[in-house]
């Protein structure tokens, strides 16, 4: 390796932090670098705003890269008579179709009907009529028997009426907050990762009028720095009433929280085991709940779970064993001779969902019955928000910039345009790199919808051979090397679950000896490597991948 590499990611990771040597004050400092934090900074940025957000651990870290994968309105909201919340996340849904095809793409579902068993077909047509009601548009079909059993093969055939089609859509959740992140960066917004808002700095009145900040990216730098703003956004989602409670002048005895942490776990095994090519939804035989299998990235995925999780700390979260059990009780119920054991899965992931609480803890319903609204609270120039949904992150943004309305001047003259991915308005043009044209055409539009306006940039830097799939996977050689050449990859737990899903699909997360020799290569020539650091992060990660994303010991 040349001297003029080894240095590459002390040099990028200076270059990161230069914006915190702004003297000015900030207009808005964002705590937080999840989907909801990405939001607040592209629709804060595109209104001219000087915007800082900051992660204390990687974007995505936390929920936003382990949710189900899904862009829904939320069947289940009509069903309790919420129609206000489908109507608009069906719209967001349908937005996010039109505007980043190939980052959010259509995926058909199906609820098979049983004999005797909920919900029976008449009752679920008659809610997905009102589901395509919202959309304006008809997905919804009905299958017989015979012809569903034809396409479907596996599934459990005793007592079997038919099944009920509609449709939403599904994305890869951290490349959606990577893009929604780039198009603020676009519009001028700044993001660090790997820096800790330690404390709240207040003035003389006891506003929040900024944030001391840790460096965390490696564990010989505890470098801090004073971040003053005019408004500081908290959008730490089930971290949300640690900051909370040090902006308001209570007591952690006398401080109400209003968060509640839910855990979702995942399951991941391969197409071969458990062949579907749309997602199924159907009730668990134990307790009911609804429950998930469909196709992701050449994979299946089975879940979720819905349990309450104990109080958060800054460490990973993990599926349990009863969780693995409970998912896969669930899908062996519904298909029919396949039987899908531990020895199948490829790989786990659990996320911490933030639920605002309904009820104290004596009276509390059970997670899954919580509403998934959001709340925006405003302590003392604090403004914090938390809950809600995925799909709904773009009116979650809006809402907090009602808010911050109260602190902060806002122009809203530059929100007229209102498309939120900018490349896709230009969606008839080809990326000026010849290279694209040569690529296949499902390839092309997915590159276009994850990278966007990087898009040129990630080809101009592909080496030839960079343009092949990894393995069986979606993804491309060249786009490992654009994360590690520009998009803050600090550890490689960052490279393989959040900026590429190797991880998450490959066996042994993606650390076989052909895959794992190539990913070295690039991060010694991307971020100059030598052989002890890329010992270091490959034992860091194998380790963490190991209790985090695999399974727990039996």
């Amino acid at each position: 390796m040349n001297q003029a590499n080894q240095h590459n990611q002390y040099q990028q990771r200076q270059q990161a932090l230069t914006p915190l040597a702004r003297s000015e004050s900030w207009d808005m400092l964002i705590i937080g670098g999840g989907i909801t934090g990405a939001g607040i900074a592209r629709e804060a940025a595109r209104r001219g705003l000087a915007v800082l957000l900051i992660e204390q651990k990687d974007f995505a870290w936390g929920t936003s890269s382990r949710s189900s994968k899904m862009v829904h309105g939320g069947l289940r909201y009509i069903a309790s008579g919420d129609y206000k919340t489908t109507l608009l996340s069906v719209r967001e849904r349908e937005r996010m179709l039109n505007e980043a095809s190939g980052l959010v793409n259509e995926m058909h579902y199906v609820m098979p009907h049983y004999k005797g068993k909920f919900p029976p077909p008449w009752i679920f047509n008659t809610l997905l009529r009102v589901y395509d009601g919202l959309a304006g548009k008809r997905y919804s079909k009905y299958f017989k028997k015979d012809a569903f059993l034809l396409l479907n093969p596996h599934i459990k055939q005793d007592k079997f009426l038919g099944a009920s089609q509609f449709s939403d859509a599904v994305t890869d959740d951290s490349r959606l907050v990577m893009r929604v992140l780039d198009e603020a960066i676009h519009d001028g917004a700044h993001a660090i990762n790997y820096l800790k808002a330690e404390s709240l700095i207040k003035n003389n009145q006891g506003l929040v009028v900024g944030a001391t900040l840790e460096d965390t990216a490696s564990q010989d730098s505890s470098q801090t720095y004073d971040v003053y703003a005019k408004v500081v956004v908290s959008a730490t989602g089930a971290w949300a009433d640690t900051l909370r409670m040090q902006a308001s002048k209570q007591t952690a005895q006398t401080f109400h929280k209003q968060i509640r942490p839910s855990r979702g776990s995942h399951l991941v095994v391969s197409q071969e085991r458990l062949p579907i090519q749309q997602a199924y939804t159907f009730l668990h035989p134990v307790d009911k709940r609804a429950i998930f299998v469909f196709p992701w990235e050449n994979r299946t995925v089975l879940g979720t779970t819905d349990l309450d999780h104990p109080p958060l700390d800054e460490t990973e979260v993990g599926i349990t064993n009863a969780e693995v059990d409970y998912l896969l009780t669930a899908t062996n119920d519904l298909f029919d001779d396949i039987d899908i054991s531990r020895k199948d899965v490829i790989s786990s992931w659990a996320g911490v969902r933030p639920l605002i609480s309904e009820g104290g803890d004596g009276k509390r319903v059970s997670p899954s019955k919580e509403k998934r609204d959001h709340s925006v609270w405003l302590d003392n120039n604090l403004v914090t928000v938390s809950g809600g949904k995925l799909t709904t992150f773009r009116l979650i943004a809006l809402d907090v910039l009602k808010v911050c309305q109260k602190v902060l001047e806002l122009d809203e003259s530059a929100t007229q345009e209102n498309v939120s991915y900018s490349s896709q308005v230009f969606s008839n043009q080809t990326p000026t790199n010849p290279k694209f044209t040569a690529l296949p055409l499902p390839l092309q539009q997915r590159l276009r919808g994850f990278y966007g306006l990087q898009l040129d940039t990630l080809l101009e830097l592909a080496h030839d051979d960079d343009l092949t799939y990894v393995t069986d996977s979606n993804t491309i050689w060249a786009e490992i090397r654009f994360a590690t050449r520009y998009e803050q990859v600090i550890h490689l737990d960052d490279l393989l679950l959040r900026r590429t899903r190797l991880g998450l699909i490959l066996p042994n997360g993606a650390m076989t000896p052909l895959i794992s020799h190539r990913v070295k290569q690039i991060c010694q020539q991307e971020l100059g490597w030598d052989e002890q650091k890329w010992q270091q992060e490959a034992d860091r990660y194998t380790q963490l991948w190991q209790r985090y994303y695999h399974l727990p010991a039996a």
